[in-house]
């Protein structure tokens, strides 16, 4: 849960604050990008709230992957601080940071499949998949518009 608090909240504040030109940009996305973004999405947020294991630490050799996600949604919110500092421009949305390329989609992407790893849950893994080639698929595109 506290996972998809990250996630979404800056999400909905982002929302308030668009970047100039992304209304616009968004009517050209991709149809088949778009619906594997959507579906990833319901997934993911399903099956992490469903599966207690995503809930619970346990020592075992797989805390490690735990451990790298809450790092990643870390880096998720430092990038998001950084944008809504910034002027609010497409370039500023589709920016790299800390060494991710396009880290507003690929942070959290890489963070749920390791979520996935860490529950041994092949559902989170392949929503994740799912998610990350809609949703970086997407962001790819936008990147290149600029």
């Amino acid at each position: 849960m506290f996972f998809l608090l990250m996630l979404f909240i800056p999400n909905i504040i982002w929302s308030k604050n668009l970047p100039d030109g992304y209304e616009e940009s968004a009517k050209h996305e991709n149809k088949l990008l778009l619906t594997l973004e959507r579906a990833g999405e319901g997934l993911v947020s399903t099956l992490v709230l469903i599966d207690r294991r995503t809930d619970r630490f346990s020592l075992s050799p797989r805390i490690g992957y735990l451990v790298l996600a809450l790092v990643l949604m870390i880096l998720y919110e430092l990038y998001w601080r950084k944008y809504f500092l910034s002027a609010h421009k497409l370039s500023d949305m589709y920016s790299d940071y800390c060494g991710f390329p396009l880290a507003g989609a690929s942070l959290p992407v890489f963070a749920v499949f390791l979520i996935g790893i860490y529950a041994c849950n092949v559902f989170i893994i392949v929503s994740a998949i799912i998610l990350g080639i809609g949703h970086i698929g997407i962001h790819l595109m936008h990147k290149k518009e600029i």
